[in-house]
């Protein structure tokens, strides 16, 4: 079975593109998707999650600070951050979360870094 990845993003029709660019990568990882942090949160604490795709503007909690909560929980969980907000702080804060940052919109091409790493890393720590 291959490992399950969380996508984070209010927008369905984003987790629908995020999706479709890692099933193109990875298809047999199971996905499983939230329209929000708190409910990202209610996710990983029913499940194990391998690795997260978070959405930065979102309602409420953004991704980033999902992303901090997270990284606090999961130490070693690939993490990362997608949005069109290209902005150096929103980087640096990313990468302060140990998290990659991935610029919308998310393509097949623009997944393919995060993905191989994480891939990488989750077989190693296996």
């Amino acid at each position: 079975m291959g490992n399950t990845v969380l996508i984070v993003d209010d927008s369905k029709l984003a987790r629908i593109v995020v999706a479709k660019a890692l099933d193109a990568l990875q298809p047999d990882w199971v996905r499983v998707e939230a329209s929000s942090a708190e409910e990202a949160l209610e996710v990983i604490s029913q499940q194990k999650i391998d690795l997260a795709i978070l959405d930065y503007n979102m309602p409420g909690k953004d991704g980033l600070a999902l992303a901090e909560d997270m990284r606090a929980r999961f130490p070693q969980m690939p993490i990362a951050v997608a949005t069109a907000n290209i902005q150096d702080e929103i980087i640096a804060r990313a990468r302060a979360a140990d998290a990659a940052f991935i610029a919308k919109p998310v393509t097949q091409d623009s997944l393919r870094g995060f993905v191989s790493g994480a891939a990488l890393r989750l077989r190693a720590a296996q």
